[in-house]
């Protein structure tokens, strides 16, 4: 369980991966420059298991690791430490591309009518695919009918700019 006060780092990989990436972020807190069996032993984790975490929390830039020579068994391990200042610069860059998705979506609210056969069990359908089906549901067969998207457009409009209002905040 994270609480609110919690170091972001710890937050932001627990919201990623939940309990497992959880134990090795505060893991990682504790013990800088650890490797991943010292983690897997203070997690309780399997050692693969830890090894998919570090190599995804490394993937998003949020941790890094500095390969070096383990003297007694001449293998070389990877020593992994935080990247706390990369955890601001990750949240902006997921809240951007969720921004750019709902904008192409709105984009794409915008330049298509819709028809629907007001059954909620079947889908609604673009102009294209309600003339080629001669305003027939494909699902249930009933006469399809314009369905006004103004709500749709108002919702992914209203979270884009709620988006972009946080963005300018936080910069």
């Amino acid at each position: 369980m994270v609480d609110k006060y919690e170091d972001p780092f710890v937050r932001i990989a627990s919201m990623i991966g939940g309990d497992e990436y959880l134990k090795v972020a505060r893991s990682l807190l504790k013990a800088e420059d650890a490797t991943d069996e010292e983690i897997a032993s203070s997690t309780g984790l399997r050692i693969n298991m830890v090894r998919k975490v570090l190599y995804d929390l490394f993937g998003k830039s949020l941790i890094t690791g500095i390969r070096v020579k383990d003297e007694r068994k001449g293998w070389f391990v990877y020593r992994w430490r935080t990247r706390r200042e990369e955890v601001e610069h990750f949240i902006e860059s997921q809240k951007k591309k969720i921004e750019e998705r709902l904008q192409q979506r709105l984009d794409y609210e915008n330049a298509s009518d819709f028809y629907h056969c007001g059954n909620e069990d079947c889908p609604r359908v673009t102009f294209e695919s309600a003339l080629d089906g001669m305003f027939k549901c494909p699902s249930c067969g009933s006469v399809l009918n314009l369905k006004k998207n103004d709500k749709s457009k108002k919702a992914y409009s209203k979270k884009i700019d709620e988006i972009k209002k946080d963005m300018q905040q936080t910069f």
